[in-house]
């Protein structure tokens, strides 16, 4: 759904491609500069988000708002105004509550809700001088790896749009790659951050699980959820951290290089299963940061890692989904309850959660079996990872992030990865340790398929160094580019 209240027809559209490739950074810049005002740049992403309003990137765009808070920034800048963000317009994936903007969650019976406070993130990001553009779309409760939202349309991914764009924070992603907006916000439990950056070819931050605030956001599992955001580049998501953690710790060196760098990959745990391209791109990769001067190590975290780490990881996700939910629309005070969501989600999402998230369900899992999986698997995940950091002395852990670039969207339910069928759980094969874990990962593109479509790399880091993480996948950044736009 898209709110036109008002024009921006009238405004010239001369350089709109220019101010659709400004990132958050350099568009921040350019407004405090003078050189553009926040009033032309989001006009144009405006009349952009019109023009591929068929991606169903957005559930909800009110043009009015965003134009009012664009003349509002202006003014704030000739009055003397540093904000950082200052009349940056910003995706926000629609698990988010937004003060004045209706906020669905990714379900109809949420169709006219206007939440009455902001999120955290939300207001830290306006404290900022930042303005909400839109609500981007999710897979309903963000309980999906594809982009299929039954009710406010499958998301498609720019860079082919009969493919996906993953999921759950799918239409923060494809409004990222298509130069709709320069970043939106995102959430990731299992890899939903994650997985959508790297089948859509951008950045995705996932931070160390607790470091970003998560009031006012729909849960899936306390334990395993964090906020995050999707950018197009590294810069971007590091600018965004700070302002979000108000971490004032020193900005990133100046340094380029890759010398002295120490990076651990896992074969037999992350590339068991992976598309032969995947794989090839992969490796390219590696070969890339050594001659960058980086160290690249094999390593093996043991024959039970993937059980262990897919077992812990779903057994939280699914188990603490019901409470988590129920908690979350009474203190936010959302006008519904968990059954009238759940009695009004798609057929198949809702026969999933009757077996595996309400109590009784073939599925659900175990009081004892729950307090199991957080007493005695996630502390020995923990301690895995823990060691490749710590004991061997890595700066980071690296693996393909999606074992496969994209499926096709009328294969997602069911696809094949090297010649094997598998289910869409399989998109997140080597994002869930990760989550499991706690720990702070982030993907970023290396490259396009022969189709074109974008290939990604995840970069993971010891428990609360997201700003080591992300000052160190700047670096490699460097190494691979940027993908060009979609066509």
């Amino acid at each position: 759904m898209m709110d036109r209240k008002i024009p921006v027809d009238a405004v010239p559209v001369s350089g709109d491609g220019e101010l659709a490739e400004l990132g958050v950074a350099a568009a921040a810049a350019a407004i405090r500069n003078g050189d553009i005002t926040s009033e032309s740049y989001s006009a144009a992403l405006l009349r952009r988000a019109r023009t591929y309003s068929d991606l169903h990137s957005f559930i909800t765009v009110d043009e009015s708002a965003v134009l009012a808070a664009a003349g509002d920034a202006d003014k704030a800048r000739a009055a003397g105004s540093g904000a950082p963000f200052l009349g940056v317009p910003i995706g926000v994936k629609d698990s988010y509550a937004t003060r004045g903007l209706r906020t669905t969650l990714g379900v109809e019976v949420l169709g006219s809700f206007v939440p009455a406070e902001d999120s955290d993130v939300v207001g830290a990001i306006k404290d900022a001088g930042g303005i909400v553009f839109g609500k981007t779309n999710l897979v309903e409760m963000s309980f999906g790896l594809t982009g299929n939202n039954s009710r406010y349309g499958q998301v498609k991914n720019p860079y082919g749009h009969d493919h996906v764009t993953g999921g759950s924070s799918s239409g923060s992603a494809a409004a990222v790659a298509a130069r709709l907006v320069p970043a939106a916000l995102g959430g990731d439990s299992v890899g939903s951050i994650r997985v959508p950056a790297s089948l859509c070819g951008v950045v995705g931050f996932k931070p160390t699980t607790g470091r970003w605030p998560k009031g006012g956001v729909a849960p899936v599992s306390h334990t395993l959820d964090t906020t995050g955001v999707l950018a197009r580049s590294v810069e971007d998501c590091a600018l965004i951290d700070r302002i979000v953690t108000k971490d004032a710790a020193a900005p990133p060196s100046d340094r380029t290089d890759l010398h002295g760098t120490k990076f651990a990959h896992a074969p037999r745990q992350y590339m068991e299963l992976i598309d032969p391209e995947t794989e090839a791109h992969f490796r390219n990769a590696l070969r890339r940061l050594r001659d960058a001067g980086a160290e690249v190590v094999e390593i093996d975290l043991g024959d039970d890692f993937s059980r262990l780490a897919d077992r812990l990881t779903w057994n939280l996700f699914f188990r603490e989904t019901m409470e988590g939910v129920s908690e979350f629309l009474r203190r936010n005070n959302f006008p519904v309850s968990f059954h009238d969501i759940y009695n009004e989600l798609k057929p198949e999402l809702r026969e999933t959660w009757g077996k595996v998230v309400l109590p009784g369900g073939q599925g659900y899992v175990s009081q004892e079996a729950y307090e199991a999986t957080l007493s005695v698997d996630r502390p020995e995940l923990q301690r895995r990872l823990a060691e490749v950091f710590t004991h061997s002395g890595f700066d980071a852990l690296v693996f393909p992030t999606t074992p496969r670039a994209a499926p096709l969207i009328e294969h997602q339910s069911r696809f094949t990865i090297a010649g094997e069928e598998v289910g869409e759980r399989s998109l997140a094969k080597n994002t869930v340790p990760t989550s499991g874990a706690g720990i702070p990962g982030i993907s970023i593109p290396i490259g396009l398929t022969g189709h074109g479509l974008p290939i990604g790399l995840e970069i993971d880091a010891a428990h609360g160094q997201d700003r080591k993480l992300l000052d160190l996948a700047r670096r490699v950044e460097s190494v691979f580019g940027t993908l060009p736009a979609p066509a």
